[in-house]
């Protein structure tokens, strides 16, 4: 049984990648942080589909966040003020504008700094699904 938290991210993608290093250095998260496309998926109770469309926060039991209460989970694991800024995206109203955003960025990040082509959410490339929801067919 794992110990810590573990972020999957997409480690195709310039902007996440840059997200994830601007995270290690400034926010120093208490977790293990992982690329999809290296991320034991199985073992961790997702599927490629879900972690092609969302950042993945996934708790030492096996709970599964995604998206902007991932953001949250990595947040609240840094402890001190980003903790309070962590739990204050999973209170309504800032969840549901953190999701807004979330899916405002992911579905633009290729457009973002560090974004490159690989980084678009749009079906394609090696016949994955990307940008599709998880479960919409």
């Amino acid at each position: 049984m794992r110990t810590q938290p573990v972020l999957v991210y997409d480690g195709d993608c310039g902007f996440c990648t840059a997200s994830v290093a601007f995270a290690r250095k400034w926010i120093k998260p208490r977790c293990e942080i992982t690329a999809q496309q290296a991320a034991p998926l199985e073992a961790l109770g997702v599927t490629r589909q879900r972690a092609e469309y969302e950042a993945l926060w996934v708790t030492p039991e096996g709970t599964v966040h995604g998206g902007a209460q991932a953001v949250a989970g990595l947040l609240s694991s840094a402890g001190g003020g980003w903790m309070v800024a962590g739990a204050l995206l999973r209170l309504p109203p800032m969840r549901w504008i953190a999701h807004g955003v979330y899916r405002l960025i992911a579905d633009n990040r290729h457009r973002l700094p560090g974004g490159t082509a690989a980084c678009a959410l749009t079906a394609g490339g090696s016949g994955s699904r990307r940008g599709a929801k998880p479960g919409s067919g």
